[in-house]
């Protein structure tokens, strides 16, 4: 029983080079989905179709989603930067890069349709910066959205962490509107996650904080794992699945919603 659907649909998967992305994009194409994907970097995988697209450049980002055009069943917004790259490209790919592309797509899907990025559980703080972020997502223009991040610095930061809850408040906030069109938008809290990103990871971050978010499982998860979620999400067996922001994370959200794991202490060693 194809109980995912995903025979003969045709999907668009965003960062399909490495990672979690490529991870998506090979499950996707080994349950017989047309996959077309984008990327900064030419992917290895047999797809239905290959766009170099730099998620800076919204133009760029536009011309390659009216080459794919046609219908599209479901759309995975895995590509991103790490916290190490400029903060205002962070911002660029991770959040105005990712909305783009989704606002570009959303045309192309009819009732059934599905979205799913990704964001992160280092976004775990967007509740703490709702008046913050509601100022950023209610621009609805990639450029003026990028002026406001250069004109906010002290709340852009590093980029990263302010990406990844924008994502998580746009992805519920989009998702009253986009059912009106009958298309569902979903996103996933990765842990650490041991992809060729990781590096850059370990190299702005403590290992002991890395750790912290292993918890309780004591190891990463791996890209096929978290492509499990995704693909799970845009799929047919989660049909009236909307608005989820879903921890993939081997129980850390649940150990620390229940106090079983007390995350200041651990950062205070």
């Amino acid at each position: 029983m194809d109980f995912l659907g995903y025979k003969h649909k045709r999907v668009i998967v965003s960062g399909c080079f490495s990672g979690m992305g490529e991870a998506t994009a090979r499950l996707l194409v080994e349950l017989g989905a047309q996959v077309h994907g984008i990327d900064y970097k030419e992917s290895r995988l047999d797809l239905a179709s290959f766009n170099q697209v730099d998620l800076r450049d919204p133009a760029a980002i536009d011309a390659a989603i009216a080459r794919i055009g046609g219908k599209v069943d479901a759309l995975f917004n895995c590509a991103g930067l790490p916290q190490t790259a400029p903060a205002l490209d962070v911002m660029r790919v991770n959040y105005a890069g990712t909305r783009r592309v989704t606002e570009r797509v959303l045309p192309l899907m009819s009732a059934g349709g599905a979205v799913a990025s990704i964001s992160s559980t280092g976004g775990l703080g967007w509740s703490r910066r709702m008046p913050v972020l509601m100022q950023l997502l209610s621009i609805d223009n990639y450029a003026d959205a990028i002026k406001w991040c250069e004109e906010h610095p002290e709340d852009v930061k590093e980029g990263y962490t302010l990406s990844k809850e924008a994502i998580i408040v746009w992805t519920m906030l989009s998702s009253q509107r986009f059912i009106k069109q009958g298309v569902r938008i979903n996103c996933t809290l990765p842990s650490p996650t041991q992809t060729p990103m990781m590096s850059h990871f370990e190299s702005a971050t403590p290992l002991s904080v890395i750790d912290a978010f292993t918890l309780p499982t004591a190891r990463r998860s791996t890209p096929e794992e978290q492509a499990g979620a995704l693909v799970l999400l845009n799929s047919a067996g989660a049909g009236f699945i909307n608005g989820v922001a879903l921890p993939v994370d081997g129980g850390f959200m649940g150990g620390l919603t229940t106090g079983q794991i007390d995350l200041g202490k651990i950062m205070s060693r």
